[in-house]
């Protein structure tokens, strides 16, 4: 059976616009999970974010801190609110070239993978949304009675990606020498050098640099879109329709990453 290809999606300023996490820090707030002076350091945090991304160790430290305010958290609880409240949340964020890549992929047979170093409560049902079964994300420890432990049973971060990638890879039969990859940070340099296309997208300084010097294409993505409807499969490409008019450019830059990989 021969080997497929997949495209490899970072989630945060590469498909939707904002840090997924600091996204739900409000509606954890109205259900009387966190308190106001926790939701004021996510602001912060988040305005930070969209002007200067996130480094090694602003995440290191973001990872330390998420994990012991949700210490003693029910697994469960944080499920449902994610659902609950995920078209409220994700439906301003979602960038309209995101989907229009996404669907190219899929429709050249590549299998569309998110892989995210937030919490899987918040991406799973977030990639649902989109219509992407394929998940790899960071998953917190939980104890014996569903509760969060405040550590880290699988870190999908750095390193951690690759590996998970690779895992996925080999028992799938996935190559990952003709597979696609999208970031927006420097963290994920890893990631992006376990493929060979990758692509940065949005890029903080430190990627911006190393992908002009290794000749990786850079995308640029600006535009939000409303999605007033839960979407699926099917329907990824009429969601894509709304930034119809960017399709050339990113054919374009997808087209020159084949001609110089």
């Amino acid at each position: 059976m021969p080997k497929r290809s997949a495209a490899f999606f970072d989630l945060d300023k590469t498909v939707i616009a904002k840090s997924s996490t600091l996204a739900f820090t409000r509606p954890l707030y109205q259900a009387g999970l966190l308190k106001r002076r926790a939701l004021l350091r996510a602001a912060v945090a988040q305005a930070y974010y969209q002007l200067f991304g996130a480094g090694h160790e602003q995440l290191e430290r973001a990872r330390r801190e998420l994990g012991e305010l949700t210490k003693g958290w029910e697994k469960a609880e944080i499920e449902r609110l994610a659902e609950e409240t995920i078209e409220e949340i994700a439906a301003p964020l979602v960038y309209g070239e995101a989907l229009e890549l996404i669907d190219e992929h899929r429709s050249e047979g590549r299998r569309v993978v998110v892989v995210s170093s937030s919490p899987i409560e918040i991406v799973r049902p977030l990639c649902v949304y989109l219509g992407i079964e394929d998940v790899i994300a960071t998953e917190p420890a939980i104890d014996e009675h569903g509760r969060y432990t405040g550590e880290i049973a699988v870190y999908a971060y750095g390193e951690g990606k690759v590996e998970l990638i690779q895992r996925l890879a080999k028992a799938e039969k996935i190559s990952l020498p003709d597979s696609y990859a999208y970031s927006d940070s420097a963290t994920d340099l890893p990631m992006l050098l376990a493929v060979g296309h990758p692509v940065a997208v949005n890029p903080d300084r430190k990627l911006r640099d190393e992908a002009e010097e290794r000749g990786w294409p850079i995308l640029e993505f600006v535009h939000p879109v409303p999605l007033p409807e839960r979407v699926n499969p099917a329907a990824v490409a009429s969601g894509a329709a709304i930034v119809a008019g960017l399709a050339a450019v990113t054919a374009w830059a997808i087209r020159r990453s084949r001609r110089s990989n």
